[in-house]
């Protein structure tokens, strides 16, 4: 499993990537993300000119789509709590928050070091308040103040939640992400509409660019980047599985409606849902 301390500089890249494609505001930038942006650039475009692979394209589609699935779960399918898991310098909090005011509880959780790097952020945006928090959370923790079962405890029961992890999965293994799911639906089913939404990598989307981006990715983090389903059917059954009531994966381009030479193919997104 890749540590933390591994995983947290894609936190900040993330946040530089959104940063400059207009999705996020200035101060949930940082200057460790605007140097490592600096760095990979010539190598991104050097790919995005061959056709193959580019990671900020790659990571724009997949945010724009878990935001269409998410305000889909707002509108649509009752639900009104958020909770954001490893969350990192994600801006979505933010703007959902903006767009829908008090008719929306959003909680971003990650681990204690980033999740005070993103209260510092959001406070001086301005945006927090008793519904846009930021919590302390150890995703894989079953129990105590740092699990997932603490943040529950502080949600209104009789609303629905959704939960969004975003760029967590692929650095677990395919055991701990049993484990993640079966706690998410567990915790899902305790309210009267519950979704998970995420991104997901499959097998079945390979080629030489794409194997050569995993590579890169995965030296990024200096630790592998699994993939635990080929076809979107295997990740679908476990979900259900784990006990999921409705799951699907699909592709992140057509849940965005973003055009094909977006090259956002490679990213794919999860649903499922526990009514």
């Amino acid at each position: 499993m890749i540590s933390s301390e591994n995983v947290s500089p894609t936190a900040h890249y993330t946040g530089e990537v959104w940063r400059r494609n207009g999705l996020s505001h200035p101060w949930l930038a940082t200057a460790q993300g605007w140097a490592m942006f600096e760095s990979l650039h010539p190598l991104m475009s050097a790919s995005h000119a061959l056709g193959g692979p580019s990671l900020e394209t790659y990571l724009v589609a997949r945010h724009l789509a878990i935001d269409a699935v998410l305000e889909r779960a707002i509108e649509r399918h009752g639900v009104s709590q958020v909770v954001e898991v490893a969350a990192g310098m994600s801006p979505r909090g933010w703007r959902f928050a903006n767009r829908y005011g008090d008719r929306l509880t959003y909680v971003e959780a990650d681990l204690p070091a980033m999740a005070q790097r993103k209260r510092r952020a959001l406070r001086r945006i301005g945006s927090l308040s008793d519904h846009h928090r930021v919590q302390d959370l150890d995703a894989l923790r079953e129990d105590g103040p740092l699990s997932l079962a603490a943040i529950a405890e502080d949600l209104d029961p009789d609303r629905g939640v959704a939960i969004i992890t975003e760029g967590l999965l692929a650095y677990l293994p395919a055991d701990a992400v049993v484990r993640l799911w079966e706690q998410f639906a567990g915790t899902l089913a305790a309210f009267p509409a519950g979704r998970y939404v995420s991104d997901l990598h499959l097998g079945s989307v390979t080629s030489t660019l794409v194997r050569a981006f995993r590579l890169g990715l995965s030296a990024f983090v200096r630790g592998p980047v699994s993939l635990h389903f080929d076809e979107a059917a295997d990740a679908e059954e476990q979900l259900r599985t784990c006990g999921f009531a409705m799951a699907s994966v699909r592709p992140a381009a057509r849940l965005a409606e973003l055009p094909p030479e977006s090259r956002g193919s490679m990213a794919h997104i999860l649903e499922a849902s526990t009514e």
